[in-house]
């Protein structure tokens, strides 16, 4: 190891149940870069961050910190070395304030009885003045948005003697705008000679900010070198091991009658005078800052956050979607934007997910679930999405995010939906799971279905939609045909908002 090393990792070796997760791997990362580790869901990414945590003990192999070697490296061992970790669930306390959830490592490597709580308010304060973000310190994580989350366990990680911030997944649920922040701050710390590992399933993050590159695939190390030896489709054929295909926009056109028709939608403080359309057939984007009110509009759309005015119709009929029943009864699906607390029991098995929107359709006349309809309807997702799982009975918690987000769709696919709403449906998938659910959207398109699809992955929006509309601050201020605008274009309106 050289003086210039903060972690090297060297034949990591770990296996989980007969499952090789990890084999041979090496990782060095040296003092002020950053590196992201790149790799799909299942690759191995997250296995070897929890062993350089001490999270998970490795089978074989040596793990060197600051020049210290680890045979039983333990999680507070690696929090005194200046190891930070973010994990890609956050792992924050929802019942405790902000200030307790990142003060809170603080707190246990000081190795205090008492907890000082003026202390623990300033410690907050600073750590979000840092990232430069305004949120009460004394509201509980559960009040929060998904982004703030995001932007409290960022905080958390960037307190004292950091040496290395691991980021699983840090921008998922920011707005360009909040990831170029985060940017700011990632080129500061390495400036202060504090080192990043990135991971980031948006490639254009992983050219954006990286030094060097190391991409794993079934967890086996297969490029690590510098990011300017990588274009964006050699990184994706070593991540995936095939050539991914060129998307061309989707494109729509139609003199039928909407499927869906939103006539001055309003909701007070979220969203206001909202109208657009949808045809059976189109895949609709909709885009916008963080609070351009996007994500309220869709919970109105489901009956989750009914609208306060306005008018709705379904085949041009009006309809009255007052709860997530009324939704439903009228052939709407909504996949929400954290698939881990909105969309799935992570306990429940594939099978009783797939099937808890239509369970009521499969009571036979004794008044009991009739097993062979059941295990049909299992087997037809599994089988139409390319779910992979070793069993239908495996809790849904077991699968990768892709197989996850996979199910979700499954579950409201079952109902057979005339209008799909999506928000951020490809968040933390990987590269090649994400082309597989935008070819399956393409599909469900084409025989028909109206598809919405909410989020601030530019490429995905331009790539995937054959109109895009425009949010900010709560109303619809533009739109495009998505054969009208590029990436850079897109970008472009986007930064005009702020």
């Amino acid at each position: 190891m050289t003086e210039k090393n903060i972690v090297e990792a060297k034949n990591i070796c770990k296996s989980f149940v007969g499952v090789q997760a990890l084999s041979d791997v090496d990782l060095s990362i040296n003092k002020g870069e950053v590196r992201c580790l790149a790799g799909e869901n299942g690759s191995g990414k997250s296995t070897l961050i929890k062993i350089i945590a001490g999270v998970y003990t490795r089978d074989s192999g040596d793990i060197i910190i600051n020049g210290n070697s680890y045979k039983n490296l333990h999680p507070i061992d690696a929090i005194k070395e200046g190891i930070q970790i973010i994990y890609q669930d956050f792992s924050l306390f929802p019942n405790l304030t902000v200030a307790e959830n990142i003060a809170i490592t603080n707190e246990l490597s000081n190795d205090s009885n008492f907890v000082n709580w003026k202390d623990m308010k300033e410690i907050a304060k600073k750590a979000l003045k840092r990232v430069d973000i305004d949120i009460d310190i004394n509201k509980t994580v559960e009040e929060l948005s998904v982004a703030d989350k995001q932007l409290v366990a960022i905080a958390r990680a960037l307190l004292y003697n950091a040496k290395l911030i691991v980021m699983d997944e840090p921008t998922t649920a920011l707005t360009r705008k909040e990831v170029n922040n985060l940017f700011e701050v990632i080129e500061d710390l390495k400036n202060e000679g504090i080192s990043i590992l990135f991971v980031s399933h948006k490639l254009n993050e992983v050219f954006q900010i990286s030094d060097y590159i190391t991409i794993l695939r079934n967890g086996k190390k297969v490029f690590d070198g510098p990011a300017e030896d990588l274009n964006r489709q050699k990184l994706e054929y070593h991540m995936t091991g095939r050539n991914l295909s060129e998307k061309k926009p989707y494109e729509f056109e139609t003199d039928e009658s909407p499927v869906l028709k939103v006539d001055k939608l309003s909701k007070k403080d979220k969203y206001k005078n909202v109208s657009f359309d949808l045809a059976g057939g189109e895949i609709l984007g909709i885009t916008g800052l963080l609070g351009s009110g996007r994500t309220e509009l869709a919970l109105s759309l489901f009956g989750l956050k009914p609208a306060d005015s306005g008018e709705i119709f379904i085949d041009n009929k009006k309809i009255e979607i007052n709860d997530v029943k009324d939704a439903i009864n009228n052939k709407m699906a909504y996949v929400p934007e954290d698939r881990l607390t909105e969309g799935l029991l992570l306990e429940k098995s594939i099978g009783d997910n797939i099937n808890i929107c239509t369970i009521d359709k499969l009571i036979n006349q004794y008044k009991l679930i009739d097993e062979q309809q059941k295990n049909e309807q299992i087997d037809k997702w599994i089988d139409q999405l390319s779910i992979k799982a070793s069993s239908a009975d495996a809790p849904v918690s077991s699968l990768s995010g892709g197989n996850q987000q996979r199910v979700v769709l499954a579950k409201w696919l079952a109902t057979y939906p005339k209008v799909l709403i999506l928000n951020g449906p490809t968040v933390g998938v990987d590269v090649g799971s994400k082309e597989e659910i935008h070819n399956l959207l393409r599909n469900l398109a084409a025989e028909g279905m109206g598809i919405i699809l909410i989020s601030d992955d530019i490429p995905e929006v331009v790539n995937n939609c054959s109109r895009i509309l425009l949010m900010k601050q709560g109303e619809m201020v533009d739109e495009f045909l998505g054969t009208e605008i590029d990436e850079d274009k897109l970008s472009d309106k986007l930064l005009d908002l702020k």
